[in-house]
């Protein structure tokens, strides 16, 4: 893509997308450097200020992505099913009661977020999610998938064996690149070998996903232990005590992590969402410049057509007609921010113009000789004539204009097949017929409006 936006976008998010490793991959402070050049996507003066409106929610996300950079926040988002105890695990590892739990489904309903004081030297913010199944449905459920995709570090907490809707969840995220731990939460409900036996499985389902160091077992809010007693006469009691929470593992897997990686997560993950959203910027702006690349064809389209169809001098009009095509390649060229003089214009008009003589000379033929005749008739007939002329002058500039898109959007280059194989593409690709017709329609309707 011509755009710096995307270009920018594509050389913060390549190397991570190869898989080399951050440190590596990063000039200096990986952090600055993520910083640095989402910056320069946001002062890029080469987006037009039309597109740059279409996509303010885009130019919104990149905002807030540099503001963490710059604060140097690391966000540690907890994800997976309703009630596997997700805001449970965050309080333990916060060491108070930050995120609200309950028995009911769906008690968290929205994103919650806490600084992580434990971590305050690596600036993370525990993120809590919306279970990925909320009876309330699709809304929730995207946003889940939305601040997991934006988050640095991912906790995916389940409390058994992996279920469909868990499974498809944990590829969608490992497709994002996004780095995973998985954390076996409620291992108390678990006597020790039904605990090696489900570790066993969940890494037999989750292999090529996450690592055996990455699988961590926890106990985040125990039931009580039920112990039997037996009081002096001998008589048997059955009694509760309370068990001890425990994220150690947890605890001690992430600190490792920010140790040796804090701020090359938070530059991987900046990376990995400037790709992302390269993509669909990408996407967008090309339909985008598709949009207005139509329309200003179209507008000299009809100008042409209508132009030459009214100009009773014979052949004049077709050097009249070549002057906007000049203007039209001109036109776009700003358009795809390659612009071009009007003697550069010229010359590419000159080359489609010699491959459309080659490939249809008897069209062109047929418009001189319309051209001759337009002079000597008159009535109804003049303006059949008239406007066939016109039809085909409109055809024609159709024709230069997707040729000239061609030529501008691989970087002023025909590319590996040449202007005459591109030519002969854009010209199978076209209805010719439906063309002339709309075409002539128009071009009667304008000549008819202005005889009026």
């Amino acid at each position: 893509m011509a755009s710096r936006l995307s270009r920018w976008m594509q050389r913060l998010a390549a190397p991570f997308r190869r898989g080399e490793d951050a440190s590596t991959a990063a000039d200096g402070d990986p952090l600055l450097r993520a910083a640095d050049s989402l910056r320069s996507l946001l002062d890029d003066p080469s987006i037009p200020a039309e597109i740059r409106s279409e996509l303010a929610a885009d130019y919104a996300e990149v905002e807030a992505m540099l503001g963490r950079l710059e604060q140097g926040q690391i966000h540690l988002a907890a994800f997976g099913r309703v009630s596997v105890g997700k805001s449970s695990l965050l309080n333990a590892l916060a060491g108070s009661e930050a995120f609200e739990t309950g028995v009911l489904h769906g008690t968290t309903t929205a994103r919650g977020q806490q600084a992580w004081r434990e971590a305050e030297a690596h600036g993370v913010q525990l993120i809590d999610t919306p279970g990925i199944n909320e009876l309330s449905g699709e809304a929730r459920e995207k946003l889940a998938f939305e601040v997991a995709r934006r988050s640095d570090l991912i906790l995916f907490v389940v409390d058994g064996d992996l279920t469909q809707v868990e499974l498809d969840a944990l590829r969608l995220l490992a497709a994002q690149q996004r780095p995973l731990l998985l954390v076996l939460n409620k291992a108390d409900r678990y006597r020790s070998d039904e605990l090696d036996t489900l570790r066993a499985r969940l890494l037999e389902h989750t292999r090529g996903i996450v690592q055996p160091e990455n699988l961590l077992l926890a106990r985040a809010q125990p039931a009580p232990e039920r112990v039997l007693r037996v009081d002096a006469q001998g008589r048997e009691q059955l009694d509760t005590r309370p068990r001890s929470i425990d994220v150690g593992e947890v605890r001690a897997r992430v600190f490792a992590i920010l140790e040796s990686e804090g701020k090359a997560l938070a530059a991987l993950n900046a990376a990995l969402f400037a790709g992302d959203l390269a993509d669909s910027v990408g996407e967008r702006l090309t339909r985008l410049r598709a949009e207005l690349a139509a329309r200003i064809t179209r507008s000299y389209c009809l100008a042409k057509g209508v132009a030459v169809a009214m100009n009773p001098v014979p052949v004049a009009d077709l050097l009249a007609a070549a002057a906007l095509d000049v203007a039209l390649v001109v036109h776009l060229s700003k358009l795809y921010a390659l612009p071009m003089s009007r003697a550069e214009a010229s010359r590419l008009l000159a080359t489609v113009v010699a491959q459309l003589a080659a490939l249809m000379g008897a069209i062109w033929g047929v418009h001189l000789v319309a051209s001759a005749l337009k002079g000597m008739s008159a009535g109804l007939s003049t303006a059949l004539t008239a406007a066939a002329q016109g039809a085909l002058a409109w055809y024609a500039t159709l024709l230069v204009a997707r040729s000239a898109e061609r030529y501008l959007a691989q970087g002023k280059s025909w590319g590996d097949k040449g202007p005459k194989r591109v030519v002969a593409e854009i010209v199978e690709s076209l209805d010719r017929d439906s063309v002339l017709r709309e075409a002539r329609e128009e071009i009667l309707r304008r000549l008819r409006k202005r005889g009026e």
